[in-house]
């Protein structure tokens, strides 16, 4: 139904825009820094179901409301701002509990649900997706086709997938660094509060983030 050059243009689109980091990407990264392997990947789903219910909501029609409307738009963008600066704050308030977590595993048992919703709530709120999918994602379907909504759920699996393996890369690389710090409370304890400053950064930069 839609056709193999547009697969392929989207794809090349997509990988392009997914590459350069967001808000996705850094708050993966922060979680890994902050939490380690388990909750950086518990992230990369959530972003991944957040990313794909931006596809879902643009192909049902939300996303031209929301590009065309400045209100909704940013409120969309202030809700995800201020969800990224708490997240930011709770980890730099809790970056001394690091060594407990990764004794115990009490951080990772705790918060496999929770870190899958609080990642699909980072993605579902990601500027930087909703603009691509209101904006591009229509201009690659088939119209002569006809199912135009169905067109862009499955073109939405292209960014989907895209964006499941970049994420993967970039908490594992992350996972990787974290490693040097396990040896000394105080790096920990420095890596927790980076972590967290981080994630209340990419909220102010997503706040001021102009439409």
């Amino acid at each position: 139904m839609v056709k193999t050059e547009s697969l392929l243009a989207f794809a090349a689109m997509s990988f392009v825009v997914i590459a350069i980091p967001g808000p996705s990407v850094l708050f993966v990264v922060g979680r890994a820094l902050a939490h380690g392997r388990r909750t950086a990947l518990a992230t990369v789903l959530g972003n991944l179901l957040g990313c794909y219910a931006l596809v879902l909501a643009v192909a049902l029609g939300v996303g031209a409301l929301v590009q065309s409307s400045t209100t909704v738009f940013t409120a969309v963008q202030l809700a995800g701002a201020v969800y990224l600066v708490h997240l930011g704050v709770q980890a730099y308030r809790h970056r001394d509990r690091l060594r407990a977590d990764l004794t115990t595993g009490e951080g990772e048992r705790r918060g496999d649900l929770r870190t899958v919703l609080d990642g699909l709530l980072v993605g579902a709120t990601n500027p930087k997706g909703l603009v691509f999918f209101a904006a591009v994602l229509p201009q690659f379907v088939n119209h002569d086709a006809g199912n135009i909504p169905l067109q862009m759920m499955v073109l939405g699996l292209i960014p989907a997938g895209i964006g499941l393996v970049c994420d993967t890369v970039w908490g594992l690389g992350a996972v990787a660094a974290r490693t040097w710090f396990v040896g000394s409370d105080r790096r920990l304890s420095m890596i927790g509060g980076a972590g967290g400053i981080a994630l209340i950064g990419l909220g102010l930069a997503v706040a001021t983030t102009r439409h």
